[in-house]
């Protein structure tokens, strides 16, 4: 009889780690809240939620729970998830923070950024500079970012992690009471802050963030907005 022929062995599909598939959550919720897709004090079911996504609801409260720890989203009991919705006091204290920590941070970086990271902050300003004037909240976002990227940029992971937290709530604040976004003059503010962080100028860069942070909050106004159905907001974020 002919040797019967070797088994070929099917490949297998490995299952994607339960915490990758919240973390690819956790950052689709939080874009659409930083984006403004997500409104302040709009709830977030988890269910509906985990139906857009194809995931359960553990996932997707382990996510919710991560955007807590950030103040963006409120977990209250028996009432589930919304986006935060702070007021005008807390916006106050959360922008005086900032302004703090941002010191510290200009204060670490001002003559010591090398030409990799320069190159990096020049090139996220230009894409700060493509979205101005055409789309509001991804330049709100970047905007955002900017800040993460130098508090990053310092080496020190306590800084930079309250930096992003106040960071984050700040462009949630903007979503709920901030005229519209001058992202123009935000472009140039960035780009005046490196050229004195390029130079060494410490007081100069400070001087800069402080004037940037309190013209960022001064931006703020009581003008609440509407919302729409969250399996439409969600929808642009189920494919990134």
């Amino acid at each position: 009889m002919p040797a019967s022929a070797p088994s070929i062995p099917m490949p297998t599909t490995r299952p994607e780690p339960q915490g990758s598939r919240v973390h690819a959550i956790y950052d689709a919720l939080r874009r659409a809240i930083l984006e403004q897709a997500l409104r302040p004090g709009m709830k977030l079911p988890e269910d509906t939620i985990g139906e857009q996504f194809g995931v359960s609801r553990t996932l997707v409260r382990e996510a919710l729970k991560r955007l807590a720890v950030e103040g963006l989203v409120e977990l209250k009991p028996n009432k589930g998830a919304s986006v935060a919705y702070p007021t005008l006091d807390e916006a106050r204290d959360v922008f005086e923070v900032r302004r703090t920590l941002e010191r510290l941070v200009v204060q670490s970086l001002a003559g010591r950024l090398s030409a990799a990271q320069l190159t990096t902050l020049e090139a996220h300003i230009q894409q700060e500079d493509d979205v101005r004037g055409r789309d509001g909240a991804a330049s709100i976002r970047l905007a955002g970012e900017f800040h993460t990227l130098l508090s990053g940029m310092t080496g020190n992971v306590l800084l930079d992690r309250y930096v992003h937290e106040v960071s984050s709530r700040c462009s949630l604040i903007l979503a709920l009471y901030g005229r519209p976004h001058s992202s123009e003059c935000a472009v140039n503010e960035h780009r005046q802050l490196v050229d004195a962080l390029r130079q060494g100028d410490r007081d100069k860069a400070i001087a800069l963030m402080d004037q940037h942070l309190e013209d960022v909050a001064a931006r703020a106004a009581l003008a609440p907005r509407g919302s729409g159905d969250i399996r439409d907001l969600l929808a642009p974020y189920t494919t990134r």
